[in-house]
């Protein structure tokens, strides 16, 4: 077999193999919007549920879980950016580094159960947040802390490093190198990281479970010490139990294909950040 052969058989080996995965997920999309979208409506969207969770609509579940993601966001984004930061732009290879990274491995590999009984022991019981809308953010930005950093490391590590020698020598210090040069080239691919963590975090339910989501709690919440519903956990509590599931379970569909749309709003949104910010370093 000659290379120009063998190269073009690897390359439909490739496209069938991207095929299959691109089928399996218009697949699972087409089954949950085949469902689901026969309860869609209005009142789903903007009404509380009632009757145990089988009528009804599921607005505090999307309110909470909005809640849930911006918190999470808000804890987790800065933190894992200044984080790579350091480790990418200061520390150098040294030790330190090593085991940082090292333990941040070991961070995203942890289940995420683990991360739901570590933050009711410490968020709920130690610090005495109780069940609520803090505990369970920072449960969740502590979860893909990891994605974030690692995200992070590698947009930073694709700035060349010319850049950075060139922002030195007209005497920029380390700092407005960091800040001006470096930052400014690899926030488009930094958004990744945010991407990536908005889909994790949107569809987690152990850690929640611990920490934050109520059973039935039909009403928005009034503070970050509130308890709340999510998608996630009131999708599962309606597949799995009450007095007749088989009724309940159209509605469990459309809580799926909600979450869905969500995590594809968020995504796209994201997207267009990312997309806005690398028009401004190519322009710049």
């Amino acid at each position: 077999m000659n290379r120009k052969t063998s190269q073009s058989l690897a390359f439909w080996i490739f496209r069938v193999f991207g095929i299959i995965v691109l089928g399996i997920l218009l697949w699972i999309i087409g089954f949950v919007v085949y469902n689901g979208i026969g309860v869609i409506s209005w009142e789903f969207l903007t009404t509380a549920p009632t009757d145990g969770m089988t009528a009804g609509g599921i607005m505090p579940a999307i309110v909470g879980t909005m809640c849930l993601v911006l918190g999470s966001m808000i804890f987790a984004f800065p933190l894992g950016v200044m984080s790579a930061i350091y480790t990418q732009e200061y520390a150098g290879n040294g030790f330190v580094v090593k085991f940082i990274r090292v333990m941040t491995n070991n961070l995203a590999g942890i289940p995420s159960i683990v991360f739901g009984l570590f933050g009711m022991a410490l968020f709920v019981n130690t610090l005495g947040f109780g069940d609520s809308i803090l505990a369970g953010s920072l449960t969740l930005g502590i979860l893909v802390l990891p994605l974030v950093i690692r995200t992070t490391e590698e947009a930073l590590k694709s700035v060349p490093q010319s850049f950075r020698s060139g922002s030195l020598a007209l005497g920029a210090t380390k700092l407005q190198t960091t800040r001006k040069v470096v930052l400014p080239m690899a926030f488009p691919n930094i958004i990744t990281g945010l991407i990536l963590s908005i889909g994790r975090v949107s569809g987690e339910t152990a850690p929640i479970l611990f920490t934050v989501a109520a059973y039935f709690l039909p009403k928005l919440p009034n503070s970050i010490f509130d308890q709340v519903m999510a998608l996630p956990y009131h999708l599962y509590v309606i597949a799995t139990t009450g007095k007749d599931i088989e009724a309940s379970r159209p509605i469990a569909y459309g809580t799926a294909l909600v979450l869905i749309a969500i995590v594809l709003i968020m995504n796209i949104l994201a997207t267009m950040l990312r997309r806005h910010f690398g028009k401004k370093v190519k322009t710049g």
